[in-house]
């Protein structure tokens, strides 16, 4: 792996339109896990994370709730940043594309790249859902409708400012060939590559008439900046850029999109960067759906799963727990009640009813402040750099397996009738090594991690008074 100074991590700034989902849980988390285990490899780590807040839908949503738009985005973006704490996440940097640092930066990237942007005029279709534009050949696949908002396309005919992606799709091609740019899984660097033969360029900015709640084109005040330039720029703009040299920080070390967003941070991103003279980021991770019971969620369906409401369930342990083992870093996933539910189970079972087994056998024969065994976990680190965190969690689950049945192999329980030093030393070498175990639970499950560490280093090792995972 590649390590800057400082070791940068983004996520993808989510629409403030609506509430929290599962697939920000996602971003969140995996940056979570990633940042967690750069620090303990001894590195210094910024993690951002933020929010969009301009364009149309924002500025109608206002309008229907009857508050002023920055009212709107203000409570909108605290539920967001409410939302990154309740998952346990910690980030350095929160960007909020309503900030004025933010839109003058914008503003003098938008300068800076103007060789790269022309004015054009621009007739075709537009989802008002998607606040994106969709080529001739995208509408007549879909049959006129957008898959994901189930409404037609509008026609729409406009004058708007074009980022001439066409200028750098060569170097973007080369770079993400070489593994310059690497895109994880392998499998969607191929059908990037593949859409990006028929990438065209990009519209950039809007008509005020038609979005005036966005950031004014330098130079032309009948014309907002689209999403683009706005929105991506965030990754820079957030660490000072272009008021400030970012060399320390920039390029990031991993940015983390979802699946569905990926063609923008490999096409329309790395044109940004390049037409600014600054390096592309090291690695791309998209990560996939969750959907629910074999579904894409969607409101319109009425599948939606909040995921506070399953926080509220049985609290965050489990929640990490599930969407970090049981789902996949790269692939689509799914989530069901009953899943969730046989997945605490487990939780109990597994590691609960250790920590009781062990405590209560360490308090009967007196073993108290243990130190960490070196434990070891092979291939742990190989799938770590590869993004494959769901399989290295299950590494160190099979480990915490491991050790319910060596409890049951060597019966302390029973040897401490015949040879108590022998149960003794038998007991702190299985509390030793769930204490080395603690490290590497710590990049998945903190909070449960460090409550362990604690019970297992105190001066009198006692079970903790409740279950860490009582039975519903």
């Amino acid at each position: 792996m590649f390590f800057m100074k400082e070791t940068y991590i983004t996520t993808a700034i989510p629409y403030v339109n609506g509430n929290p989902h599962l697939g920000h849980a996602m971003d969140y988390l995996l940056a979570d896990v990633l940042r967690r285990y750069m620090i303990m490899c001894g590195k210094t780590v910024r993690l951002q994370a933020g929010t969009d807040e301009h364009g149309s839908k924002i500025f109608k949503k206002a309008a229907e709730q009857g508050i002023p738009t920055q009212e709107f985005v203000d409570q909108n973006a605290a539920k967001f940043q409410d939302f990154i704490h309740s998952l346990g996440v910690e980030y350095t940097d929160f960007v909020r594309t309503t900030n004025p640092d933010h839109k003058k930066r914008c503003q003098k990237i938008w300068t800076k790249l103007s060789d790269h942007i022309y004015k054009d005029k621009y007739e075709g279709w537009y989802c008002e859902g998607c606040e994106n534009f969709v080529t001739d050949k995208e509408h007549d696949e879909n049959n006129g409708v957008c898959p994901d908002h189930k409404k037609p396309y509008v026609k729409l005919s406009e004058e708007n400012y074009y980022l001439r992606i066409s200028d750098f799709k060569d170097q973007i091609r080369e770079a993400i060939e070489s593994d310059e740019l690497k895109i994880t899984p392998t499998f969607r660097k191929k059908e990037f590559l593949n859409l990006l033969k028929d990438m065209p360029d990009v519209s950039i900015s809007r008509p005020k008439n038609q979005v005036e709640w966005g950031v004014a084109v330098p130079g032309d005040e009948s014309q907002v900046m689209y999403v683009w330039i706005d929105a991506l720029a965030n990754y820079i703009t957030v660490l000072g850029y272009p008021d400030k040299d970012i060399s320390d920080t920039w390029p990031a070390h991993t940015q983390i999109v979802g699946k569905d967003i990926l063609r923008f941070h490999a096409g329309i991103w790395p044109a940004i960067l390049l037409g600014l003279g600054l390096p592309l980021p090291k690695n791309l991770l998209a990560h996939g759906f969750i959907t629910a019971n074999g579904e894409k969620m969607s409101k319109s369906i009425g599948n939606v799963i909040d995921p506070v409401e399953i926080l509220d369930k049985h609290g965050l342990t489990p929640f990490r727990y599930y969407f970090l083992r049981h789902a996949s870093t790269t692939e689509d996933s799914d989530f069901t009640w009953d899943k969730y539910e046989a997945s605490y189970n487990e939780l109990a079972n597994d590691l609960g009813n250790l920590v009781q087994r062990l405590t209560t056998l360490c308090k009967k024969n007196e073993i108290a402040g243990l130190e960490r065994s070196n434990l070891e976990i092979d291939g742990f680190d190989e799938l770590m750099e590869k993004y494959e965190f769901n399989n290295a969690f299950e590494l160190v689950w099979k480990e915490i397996q491991n050790l319910n049945k060596r409890i049951d192999e060597e019966k302390p329980w029973a040897l401490a009738k015949t040879d108590p030093d022998a149960a003794r030393q038998v007991l702190a070498k299985l509390s030793s090594d769930l204490l080395g175990l603690c490290d590497k639970m710590s990049l998945f499950i903190p909070d449960t991690a460090e409550k362990i560490a604690g019970i297992f280093t105190a001066e009198q090792i006692t079970p903790p008074a409740e279950p860490l995972f009582p039975k519903a």
